[in-house]
Order: structure tokens, then C-alpha cells, then sequence
């Protein structure tokens, strides 16, 4: 996402250069979207792995709709819209089929049994693998899943947003459905990177989250200094264990951090070779229990299901 727009400047060629070395490292997992850029991430990820489709297990979405000019149209599981947002992504991405398949958002206006029956069509059609859903509650998900088979889910996950432990992971576990936990090191914050708000460019969107902002940006740095604290103890860097812990939460859970640069990549997944002993996951835990975080993720958080 950061590569094509939300996270300030962006250069075509390092983003390339940065997903050539992923994928030198045994990094095989790229996961984009429509909406992002808009459009222009699935160009930018296309062209990057043009040459090594074979090496890549290609995830994109669809449902939050855009125009060209970037404006924000609504959320959408509508079956000719699925169909077409599909299509679209394929002509984009310069493949013959997507390995997996999300629906972005959950749109509270169509049965969720009609989208993914669209989504299924399009399995059985050849141009899709494996069904993911992005933010969805519970109870859509089983619903889903009944449709058809959900490979993953994939929701916001990390040391400052716990919520998914409460009913998403026990979910998705008792059906077999893997996780992936976006926003792993909390849109960049959690690697004590920023100090104050003019540490992001005039462009971030992360200005409007509540999570950066006023009385929040200041108490959510006292909880990143004890994680540096932590980190420091481990010789290890504060995002590296901030995707080290995420890590540790099981096997069926893939963090997708967004490197936008060679350095940030390899600092990134030097992350899984990190161990986490039972006395460094408890004094994690005390430091950030569940909620520990001040401000909501998003400036609305309606269009996540719930």
C-alpha cells in the first residue's frame, strides 16, 4: 500500500527494487488491493514480479470502490461488481489468475452469501485460487465460509491492536481458516521511528488516525518507549520484535509488514529468526495488555464489520 499512496512519498523503482530483494530472500507472499494508489499498486506489483510469477503467491482485494481522481465511492460485494473488480485487477496485474482473493471491506448492503458465491464463481472460472475476507466479524465469516471455503482472514493485528484475540482468532482457528495480520509493527509507530507528529510528511494519511494525534500520540509513545526498553534488552530493534511477537501468536498467523525500502525489508524479516522466551512474551504482555493503545484505529471505524 505505502509504495503506491497513504504513506507520504513513494519511487516506483526502489518499490521494485525492494520487492525483487523480498523475493531474493524467500519472501513469497505480496499482497496489494485495488483501492491502493488508486489502481496503481496492482500496476507497480505486476511489473515487479513479471518475471518470477512462479515465485509469488499473489493476494489482492476488492470492495472499496474508487474513482480515478482517488475519490472514496463506497464499499462493494455486489456479484457483477465482484466479477468486474476481478477482471479489472487481472488486466492490471498482467496475470491469469489471483492466488488469493479478498473482499477489502464487508458491504452491509448485500448478503455476504451472494458475494462470496460471486467470489466462488470466479474459483471455479479459473481466475481465482483461494477466498480471503479482510475485517469481517464472526458471524460473516462462518456465514462465508458455509458459501465457500475461506483460506484467510486478514485483519489489523499487533502489540497495540489485541482485539482479535477476544473472537476472530478463536474463529478462524475452529475453521481452518489462516490470519493475516496486517499492520503488524502499528503503521510504522510501534518502531519508535516517530517522535512527533511532524516526523510524517504533510501528505500521510497516519495524521488523521486517532492513534496520531494529540493527548493519544503522546501516550502511545510512552507505551512504544517500554518497547524499545524491551528491544534493547534483546538486541533486537523495536519493529523487529514488535513482528516477533506477532510471530509468536502461532504458526497460522503471516504478518504482512509494509517495507518500502531494501532496509526496512531486510530489517523486517530478520524478524523471524527471533525467539521470544516465555519471561520476554510476559513482560511484553505487561506492557502492552489488550487495549493498551489510546485512540481508535481508524478516524471512523463504521466500515469495519462488527
Amino acid at each position: 500500500m505505502g509504495m503506491s499512496e497513504f504513506y507520504g512519498s513513494h519511487d516506483d523503482a526502489q518499490s521494485i527494487a525492494t520487492i525483487h530483494r523480498a523475493l531474493d530472500l524467500g519472501c513469497n507472499f505480496l499482497d496489494t488491493a485495488d483501492m491502493y494508489g488508486p489502481f496503481k499498486n496492482e500496476e507497480l506489483v505486476g511489473r515487479a514480479m513479471r518475471d518470477r510469477r512462479d515465485d509469488v503467491v499473489l493476494a489482492t482485494k476488492f470492495g472499496n470502490m474508487r474513482g480515478d481522481d482517488g475519490a472514496f465511492l463506497g464499499i462493494s460485494g455486489k456479484p457483477d461488481y465482484v466479477r468486474q473488480a476481478c477482471d479489472a485487477s487481472l488486466k492490471r496485474l498482467g496475470v491469469d489468475h489471483i492466488d488469493l482473493y479478498y473482499q477489502h471491506r464487508v458491504d452491509r448492503t448485500t448478503p455476504i452469501e451472494d458475494t462470496v458465491g460471486a467470489m466462488a464463481d470466479l474459483v471455479r472460472a479459473g481466475k481465482v485460487r483461494h477466498l480471503g475476507l479482510s475485517e469481517a466479524a464472526p458471524q460473516t465469516i462462518r456465514r462465508a465460509h458455509a458459501v465457500h471455503p475461506i483460506t484467510a482472514l486478514q485483519t489489523e493485528y499487533s502489540l497495540w491492536s489485541r482485539d482479535p484475540e477476544d473472537e476472530i482468532l478463536p474463529t478462524v482457528r475452529e475453521l481452518g481458516i489462516g490470519f493475516v495480520a496486517y499492520s503488524p509493527i502499528g503503521r510504522g509507530f510501534l518502531s519508535g521511528r516517530f517522535k512527533t507528529i511532524d516526523d510524517l510528511e504533510a501528505n500521510d494519511y497516519r495524521r488523521l488516525s486517532p492513534r496520531f494525534q494529540g493527548e493519544n500520540f503522546d501516550r502511545n509513545l510512552d507505551l512504544v518507549r517500554r518497547i524499545e526498553e524491551i528491544a534493547r534488552s534483546k538486541g533486537v530493534t523495536p519493529a523487529q520484535l514488535a513482528i516477533a511477537w506477532v510471530l509468536s501468536r502461532g504458526d497460522d498467523i503471516v504478518p504482512i509488514p509494509g517495507s518500502k525500502s531494501i532496509a526496512h525489508l531486510e530489517e523486517n524479516i530478520a524478524a523471524a529468526d527471533i525467539e521470544l522466551t516465555p519471561e520476554e512474551l510476559a513482560r511484553i504482555d505487561e506492557v502492552a495488555p489488550k487495549g493498551v493503545a489510546a485512540g481508535d484505529r481508524y478516524p471512523s471505524m463504521a466500515a469495519v464489520d462488527a
